[in-house]
Formats: structure tokens, C-alpha cells, sequence
């Protein structure tokens, strides 16, 4: 074998499907025609040109029937960051009366009562793609508990008749929590019947039916990459109804709410992943599961001061002189692993992981490489000691058997080197 070959090999474990996921070849099949010949830009006007935007229209009728949408409620852009920044600024930068800028550190938290005209709320634990643009308006954040979910108690009290935009994700880009958006929606309907609610559902395509879980949604933003499909395209879904000002002024594209010539080859390709990730779901998910479940349950039972985040235990089952609990992992999607190792640091594991093989991530993989305390883990009550040693294990459809067994096998060695060299 060659050093080419053992790198290879090497490579073959891969547990970062929270970042992106490998594409699909279904999504490759329907994106290389339009990179082999029918380049033509889709708002022209001779043939090429209507065929182009005849597949872009085609893509878009595909979507919304997928996601439980009208096919011009779709906004097609770059991704989930630009979905996000669109829908806090589109919706809610023009109404927002707060200080600019927001509070130093964060999005301001709290649980009294705010009376400043058109405030926005937003979960404790977004993605900084919808923070950063909440904390820039001077909005304030809604805590959640020890598992992550929102807490609706807390929502009820900030909102009243002037909260105008409120974001919750749908899932949880670090803890894989599922959010009860339905729940949500109930509380902002008796609340804040005005308010306008956006769901970030990004990490929620390949694990659940977005159509009904993000439907309580007036604004719902996808990533083609999380689920299949390739980097640098994505949507928002607007309702009708919802009043949004466009970002991305120029050609009048997407009916004046995002200009810019289609990335008519990502579009396509994000809704054939699409089409396929839906089709899939199901067997996907129970398969998953399953692995899922092997990996956490062996990785708690052979390593010890490590704390699986977003479950509960049910019960404790007596085996023989030893107990065993019975974990919920009902919260979360299927491929969601978070772990949190105590007396070993994130930047550290991953490194050791690097070198076997095992490739994996310790939170949002959008902060360019830093290794910041977590805001999730902090939002649902971790200390320090535990949230520098997260660790994120995302599986996908992708993941086998034997990557679990790698990981099984490579993961209690390199934290048991780590604690040995810090003792």
C-alpha cells in the first residue's frame, strides 16, 4: 500500500455532516448539463435563455412542493447565510426602532416585559447567521432549558403587541435539538398576533418533514449543501402576504426581492438533492438512528466524564449488578452526536481525531477555524470545564457501519491521551 493509498483510507470516516454533506449523484447528474452546454443566461430572451429559466421554474415548482410552499414564495440566493441575513433585515430592519448595533457580547437576554416599539426576538441559540443581524438591530434573545428547547414560558413574557419578528431555528446546528415551532407559533398567535416568524430549517431537510414542521413559518430558510446538494446556493420561503425588502438590488430577479443572474446549475441540483434526500427519508433516518444511538451509547458507556447533550435519562434498568439508564434521544434529529468531555479541550481532540482518520467538528463550523466557548452550550447552562470539550459527531446518509467502528475505536484512545497528558 502507498502513502497515497493510507491517506485515502484515512479519509474514509467522515462525521461532519453538520458542516456540509457529500453531494449526492443525483444532484451531480442534474447539475452537469448545465455546465456542459446549456450555459445560457436564464433572463436573456432567445431559446437558450427560456430553456435555462425553464429549468430554474421547474426547480422552484419541485421546492415548494417539497416544502409545503406556493412556487412564488421561493427567493433563491447564495445559501442559509444570506437566507437568514434576508429574512431578519428584509423583515425586520426596516421596522426595528432599537439602538443599532445591539449590546456588546451578544444579543441582549432577559425575561421582563419590553414595551420598545417593533422588537424583534430571536432563540438564545441561532446560528450566527441570524444573530449577528438581530443583535445589529438591537433585538433581544429568548433563553431555552438545560436540553436546549426553547422556552415558551419566556417567549409568552417578552412578547406583546409590538414585537414585530420573531426567530427560532427549527433545528439546532450544534445539539441537533428539534424545536416545537408549532408551539411557537401558538404562543406568538396569542402574544404577538402581528409578529412575523422565521424558522432557520437548514440542519432540518435530511432528518424531517420540513412542509409540516417549519409550516407555522411565515419565513423559512434552506442550504442545498446540508442536504446533498452543493455549496453556494439556497432559498427563503416568503408567504405570501410578508412584506420584504431586498438585500441584493440590480436586475430585478426573483420578483424584485433578490436581484442577481440565477446559479441556474445550483438550483437545479438543490432540487434534485432535494427530491432525493425526501425520497430517501425514511429508510435514511431509521438506519441512522440506529448508528447514531451505537456510537453515543458506546462512547458514554467506555469514556468516563462525558455528558451527551439535548437528552434525558428515562429510567434506570437493572442488568445483572449493574444499572443502566435508558436514554430519550426524541429531541434530536437521527444523525446528531454531541458530546462534551471533561478535562480535554476541542481544539486538541479534534487534532488527534485528524490524525486517525476521523473527521468531525466541536460546533458551528462557520466561525473560520476559532475555537470560542460555545453560545449554545452556554445558553443551556454548561460550564466551562465541559463546553471546551464539545465535541459534534454528524452522521449522514453516507455513514457506515464501519465509520462508526473507527470512531468507536479512535475516539476513547485520544481522549484517554489527552486527560493523561494534562494529569
Amino acid at each position: 500500500m502507498t502513502v497515497d493509498d493510507e491517506v485515502t483510507n484515512l479519509c474514509e470516516t467522515y462525521l461532519d455532516n453538520a458542516a456540509t454533506t457529500p453531494m449526492c449523484p443525483e444532484a451531480i447528474e442534474a447539475m452537469r448539463p448545465f455546465y456542459d452546454g446549456a450555459y445560457a443566461n436564464p433572463s436573456g430572451a432567445h431559446r437558450m435563455a427560456r430553456d435555462a429559466m425553464r429549468a430554474v421554474n421547474d426547480a422552484r415548482d419541485l421546492l415548494a412542493e417539497l416544502w409545503g410552499a406556493e412556487p412564488g414564495e421561493i427567493v433563491f440566493c447564495s445559501g442559509a447565510t444570506e437566507a437568514d441575513n434576508l429574512a431578519v433585515f428584509g423583515v425586520a430592519g426596516g421596522t426595528a426602532s432599537s439602538t443599532v448595533g445591539g449590546t456588546s457580547g451578544g444579543v441582549a437576554g432577559g425575561t421582563s416585559r419590553d414595551n420598545t416599539s417593533n422588537q424583534i426576538l430571536c432563540s438564545a441559540i441561532e446560528h450566527p447567521a441570524v444573530l449577528a443581524p438581530v443583535e445589529r438591530l438591537g433585538g433581544r434573545a429568548v433563553g431555552v432549558d438545560s436540553l436546549g428547547v426553547l422556552d415558551l414560558d419566556e417567549l409568552a413574557e417578552m412578547s406583546d403587541e409590538n414585537t414585530a419578528f420573531v426567530s427560532v431555528m427549527l433545528v439546532n446546528n450544534e445539539s441537533g435539538v428539534i424545536q416545537p415551532l408549532a408551539e411557537v407559533a401558538e404562543v406568538l398567535a396569542e402574544c404577538a398576533p402581528q409578529a412575523v416568524l422565521h424558522t432557520d430549517a437548514v440542519q432540518a431537510m435530511s432528518w424531517l418533514d420540513v412542509a409540516e414542521l417549519a409550516g407555522p413559518a411565515q419565513l423559512v430558510s434552506f442550504s442545498a449543501h446540508k442536504f446533498g446538494g452543493p455549496k453556494g446556493v439556497g432559498a427563503l420561503i416568503v408567504r405570501d402576504g410578508v412584506k420584504l425588502q431586498p438585500l441584493v438590488l440590480g436586475g430585478g430577479q426573483e420578483r424584485d426581492r433578490r436581484g442577481g443572474t440565477h446559479n441556474v446549475a445550483g438550483i437545479v441540483a438543490m432540487a434534485a438533492a432535494a427530491a432525493a434526500t425526501s425520497a430517501n427519508r425514511e429508510t435514511t433516518v431509521a438506519r441512522v438512528a440506529k448508528l447514531r444511538d451505537r456510537l453515543a451509547d458506546y462512547l458514554k458507556a467506555t469514556v468516563p466524564d462525558v455528558v451527551e447533550t439535548g437528552v434525558t435519562e428515562t429510567g434506570v434498568t437493572e442488568i445483572g449488578a449493574a444499572a443502566a439508564s435508558t436514554t430519550d434521544r426524541s429531541r434530536k434529529i437521527a444523525g446528531s452526536c454531541h458530546l462534551c468531555f471533561g478535562g480535554v479541550e476541542s481544539e486538541e481532540l479534534l487534532f488527534l481525531l485528524e490524525r486517525e482518520g476521523v473527521f468531525a467538528s466541536a460546533a458551528s463550523s462557520c466561525a473560520s477555524g476559532a475555537f470560542e466557548p460555545s453560545h449554545v452550550l452556554a445558553a443551556m447552562g454548561y460550564n466551562r470545564n465541559l463546553d471546551k470539550g464539545s465535541l459534534r459527531l454528524s452522521l449522514g446518509s453516507t455513514t457506515t457501519e464501519a465509520d462508526i467502528d473507527r470512531a468507536c475505536s479512535v475516539i476513547p484512545n485520544a481522549v484517554a491521551q489527552l486527560r493523561r497528558a494534562a494529569a
